[in-house]
Formats: structure tokens, C-alpha cells, sequence
């Protein structure tokens, strides 16, 4: 006999959330948002709250000693989920200050359950719960009794099938509280200042019943409400390699020939070279030829928006819409956002190729506090990427110091299925620029370095490099070593 009990869950309305919640809100739940002053608490519990009543699924906001109804919707209204004919049908304001003034938590008690029982409502939020139990505590009444309040108040919750919020302010999720070891969910929030960036993070503490994802996770408050990025699903299991393997061209020939015939279709490539080498010429090509076989395309930028003076082909396929553009410049941006960003151009657009462009300024335009894991959050992006089944092509400067070749400064070479280096050589008080294919993950590739120039047709790759002697025309030249780091 099967006695397992299936638990709905409710779709909370805040994008992003029901993921971290591992499947949205636990029905008929007792949960505590919990966090400091300006953190969003409240915002977070109306944006629920309107997602979630009804006339059948009517919702109750307990407002204590914060904010007056009329001030908070005053604030509330501002954003777009705010429904103005929900007022007084399925959401209700009742306003505790007086009750919670007069320090008696039975009395408290008291009025939320008439409150309750004469409008039966689905959802019950109180902001602040704080200052019900700070009230209390000034008051010399022997009879205030916090954890048996705490659990009458969720037991009668629980008994009405109500699913319950109390908001609070919270600065440690250390501190003693009977509510915290009552409650069946808690949502913590935090926030931090970081030179000119404000950093919002959110922790799901607990939630009975459910696996949740674990970790803190970036959200931003907008005039669209809240907005939580969760880590982007990921594929545990590698899809193998098909044969022939399939390929993308680049839209320069002798570097598909250089790489066996193409890109591998699914492959991450870095393009790795210093200033002026012609690595976003390159990224804007591999769009391009996509767009001329019928794909559509995704570019992130983190340096010069594209525009027709500086690259005419690239700003025309984003104008008409072959080519998606992600230039955010927000201040706090972290690299889940910023994935969850590409992952909605790439849907929007069925695209099949993305770029990144670049990695250097992509971790300068990170909040500090992102930068710190940038080497682990790039392996989770490029692995989110790849698992949505585009191909990705990341560029990346390096600073060309003639004597060694880096691939990346990240030490990420390992992270790309493919690699191709650009850099200068000196001949003759000239700079030359020339290119090779270090890596190509399951797959024969040239093992040439190669001369290329960059004209009105963008980037031409030429014949092999000579040997030095005929470089200089039989001159000597001085040797130089050459390392290899990853």
C-alpha cells in the first residue's frame, strides 16, 4: 500500500526562483523571508503574493510596525506586478500596529485568527514579524511566551491550509530564534556594497520536503520586480562524438583547413591574441558565414558595442535580427546573469552559434566579488552553453611577449575543445601577424604556423611561414626560445 503524500507545489512568480526552490513553493508551507533593511523582502513577498491569489486563492498582508498600507502600496505600485484591481478582492491589507503595540502576543494571536477566520484566506503574509516579537520584548509581560507563539501561530496556519510568510529582519541566520527551527522554509536574502555596485544574493536556508539547489544565488530587483539567476541546467552525461564529425565553417578558408575541415559543430573555441591581432574581426566572420548557411547567431559584448563604422556586417545581422546582442552594463553583473541572458537569445533565436567577446573585459565587467572565481564560473558557463547544443567561440587578449605563448591568462585552455592563437612576429622593423591551430579536441589539424593580413575583406590567411632564412632572404636572424603554457 502506497501511503506517500504528494505535496503541490506553487508557482511563485518571481523568474528564476522556482528553480532554486527546486520545483516551485511547497503548498500549505510556513516560511520566514528573512534578511536586512533594503534587501527586497518586501518586494519579494508581493511579487509572490500577486502572482499567486485569486479570487478562489485570496491572500491576507498583515502589516505591523514598518510601513502603513498606504505607504507600501504607495512603493509597491511601482513595479509591474502590481495589480490594482487585486485590492480588496484577492488581496487584503490589515493593519497590527495597534495590537502589536500593546506588547501582548496573545492578543496578537487573537486578532490574526478572526482576521483569518472571518476571510479565509489561502495566503497569509506578516511584514514585519520582527516587530511583533521586538514589541513584545519591551513590554513587562510575564505572559509573552515567543516559541509558543511561533507554534500556535504555524500549527493554526497549517490547520486553515494556508500557505504562510512572515518577513523579517535578520542579520544572522546564527542567531537563536524559535522561528527558524519552526519554519518549514527559509529564504534568506543578502546584500553587500562593492565600490559602485550593489550585490544581491539569495540562500535557500531550508525547505522541508524538497531538494533545493544549494549555494547563494544573484537576483536584481528592476521595475519587472525580482529577478533570480539561477545556475543554467547542465547535461552530467557528454554526448559522443558522432563520425564524420560535423562541421562549421568559419568563413575563412584556409583556417577551415587548418582545423581539419572546420569547426566541429558543439565545440568551444578560445581565439587567443594580443591588441589589434584580429580576434573580433574573426568572431564577427564566424557569425557572418553562419548567417549566409541560414543559422542564427548570439554575440555578447564587453567592449565596443558593434556599430556600422567598425563593422558593418555584424551591426547589419544584429539589425535585422539574424544576430542576438547581449551588452548588459550593469554594475553588479555576475556570470550566471550573463549566461541566462545568452540562453534566452539563444531560445529566442534557435541560435546554433555563440560569441564572447571578450573574456578580458567579460571579467572586468564583473561585480569584484565574482571576480574572484572567474576560472570555475567560465567552466560552468562554457559547459551551459555547449550543453543547449550551440557552438561557442570566446576570444581572449593576451599580451604578445615573443618570447612564450600563452593561451589564456586564466589558465582556462583546458576549457575549450579547440584553440587558435594569433600573434606578431618582428621581421625587418615590421610586424607581421601570424596563426595557428594549437587544438582541436578528436580531430587531425594543422600543425603550421601561418602568415595572415587583415584588409577591406577582413581577416586572409596566407601561406605557411618560411623557415628564417628565407623570411629574411637568407639573412640570419637571432634565435629565440619558445615555451608553451596553458
Amino acid at each position: 500500500m502506497n501511503t506517500k503524500v504528494t505535496i503541490n507545489r506553487l508557482a511563485t512568480g518571481v523568474p528564476g526562483l522556482d528553480e532554486v526552490l527546486g520545483g516551485g513553493l511547497p503548498e500549505f508551507s510556513f516560511n520566514l523571508i528573512a534578511g536586512p533593511p533594503g534587501c527586497g523582502k518586501t518586494t519579494l513577498a508581493h511579487q509572490m503574493m500577486f502572482a499567486l491569489a485569486t479570487p478562489e486563492r485570496p491572500a491576507l498582508f498583515f502589516t505591523v510596525l514598518g510601513e502603513p498600507p498606504l505607504k507600501m502600496l504607495r512603493y509597491q505600485q511601482q513595479f509591474d506586478f502590481f495589480d490594482d484591481n487585486a485590492i480588496n478582492h484577492s488581496v487584503r491589507y490589515i493593519n497590527l500596529a495597534s495590537d502589536t503595540l500593546a506588547g501582548d502576543l496573545d492578543e496578537v494571536l487573537r486578532r490574526i485568527v478572526a482576521e483569518v477566520e472571518a476571510y479565509s484566506p489561502a495566503l497569509v503574509f506578516v511584514d514585519s514579524f520582527r516587530s511583533v516579537v521586538l514589541a513584545s520584548q519591551t513590554q513587562d509581560n510575564p505572559n509573552n511566551n515567543l516559541p509558543q507563539f511561533v507554534q500556535q501561530l504555524g500549527m493554526l496556519m497549517t490547520t486553515w491550509q494556508a500557505t504562510t510568510f512572515l518577513i523579517g529582519e535578520y542579520f544572522s541566520e546564527t542567531d537563536t530564534n524559535p522561528i527558524f527551527t519552526v519554519a518549514d522554509g527559509l529564504i534568506w536574502l543578502r546584500q553587500s556594497v562593492q565600490r559602485n555596485s550593489m550585490v544581491r544574493k539569495m540562500e535557500i536556508m531550508k525547505m522541508r520536503g524538497q531538494p533545493t539547489l544549494p549555494g547563494l544565488h544573484t537576483f536584481r530587483i528592476a521595475t519587472s520586480g525580482i529577478k533570480v539567476f539561477a545556475p543554467a541546467p547542465l547535461n552530467q552525461v557528454e554526448a559522443p562524438l558522432t563520425f564524420p564529425i560535423q562541421r562549421l565553417k568559419m568563413g575563412v578558408p584556409r583556417l577551415d583547413e587548418m582545423l581539419g575541415g572546420g569547426l566541429p559543430r558543439g565545440y568551444s573555441l578560445l581565439v587567443a591574441g594580443p591588441s589589434g591581432s584580429g580576434k573580433s574581426i574573426l568572431a564577427a566572420t564566424f557569425l557572418a558565414e553562419g548567417a549566409r548557411n541560414g543559422e542564427t547567431g548570439v554575440i555578447a559584448v564587453f567592449e565596443q558595442r558593434p556599430n556600422h563604422s567598425q563593422n558593418a556586417t555584424l551591426a547589419g545581422l544584429i539589425q535585422s535580427g539574424q544576430v542576438g546582442l547581449v551588452d548588459s552594463r550593469a554594475p553588479d553583473l555576475s556570470i550566471d546573469e550573463i549566461v541566462q541572458l545568452l540562453l534566452s537569445e539563444i531560445t529566442r533565436l534557435s541560435a546554433t552559434r555563440v560569441v564572447i567577446d571578450s573574456l578580458s573585459g567579460f571579467e572586468l565587467a564583473l561585480a569584484p566579488t565574482f571576480r574572484e572565481d572567474f576560472r570555475e564560473s567560465l567552466s560552468r558557463m562554457v559547459t551551459a552553453l555547449t550543453s543547449a547544443g550551440v557552438s561557442v567561440l570566446m576570444t581572449s587578449e593576451l599580451e604578445d611577449r615573443y618570447t612564450d605563448l600563452r593561451f589564456s591568462p586564466y589558465g582556462t585552455a583546458f576549457l575549450t575543445d579547440a584553440i587558435i592563437v594569433q600573434r606578431y612576429i618582428e621581421v625587418e622593423s615590421r610586424l607581421l601577424r601570424i596563426m595557428a591551430v594549437v587544438k582541436v579536441r578528436a580531430s587531425a589539424h594543422s600543425d603550421e604556423l601561418r602568415l595572415y593580413q587583415i584588409d577591406d575583406d577582413g581577416l586572409q590567411v596566407g601561406e605557411m611561414l618560411p623557415d628564417r632564412e628565407g623570411l629574411l632572404g637568407g639573412r640570419p636572424t637571432q634565435q629565440r626560445t619558445v615555451t608553451f603554457e596553458g
